[in-house]
């Protein structure tokens, strides 16, 4: 991983240091390290994943790092992810009902919801839209997840790089649990 990680190490060592969260926090220290996803990509993802789930120790540690880690790049970046969490609350919840109600009716009606940034973010496409997919698999959303697993792999992201982001998304959602949040 290039960005230090310091504020992320502290909150880590503080907060999640009993026996009961060695899994959790052995799975913080590598999942960012981003296999298949750059620095932004994996960081963006992990903070608009903290932010969904509305764990403020969290979302500052990465912030903090991030800031640290990618200079001017982090603005923007987090900029997107402070955007896709809070259009991926209203999303999943909207979608999630018309898909799971499964009336043609509801499929029908348009959602007259605004979400003009996810076509045009601060970063990339692919960054918003990994930022999304990973708070999509938060609230269980199945046709947001399929929605935005598949925009990525149109704009040339791999599968192994989808599968990245859902890990780092889903290890956010056991330090949020970890700490209480």
């Amino acid at each position: 991983m290039a960005i230090s990680t310091p504020a992320l190490d502290a909150l880590r060592d503080a907060r999640l240091a009993t026996p009961e969260l060695k899994d959790i926090r052995l799975n913080l220290s590598s999942v960012l390290a981003g296999e298949n996803l750059t620095d932004s990509q994996a960081f963006g993802t992990g903070l608009a994943a903290a932010l969904f789930l509305k764990c403020q120790p969290l979302a500052q540690a990465l912030e903090a790092d991030m800031r640290a880690g990618l200079a001017t790049a982090a603005e923007p970046l987090i900029s997107d992810a402070t955007a896709a969490a809070a259009l991926m609350a209203m999303n999943t919840v909207y979608y999630r009902f018309r898909h799971m109600i499964a009336k043609e009716s509801y499929g029908a009606r348009t959602p007259r919801l605004r979400m003009s940034r996810m076509a045009q973010p601060a970063t990339s496409k692919q960054e918003f839209e990994l930022m999304s997919l990973g708070c999509a698999a938060l609230a269980g959303c199945e046709l947001c997840l399929q929605n935005h697993e598949a925009s990525l792999i149109h704009l040339g992201l791999s599968e192994d790089a989808c599968h990245d982001c859902i890990r780092i998304a889903a290890v956010m959602a056991s330090v949020s649990c970890g700490l209480g949040e």
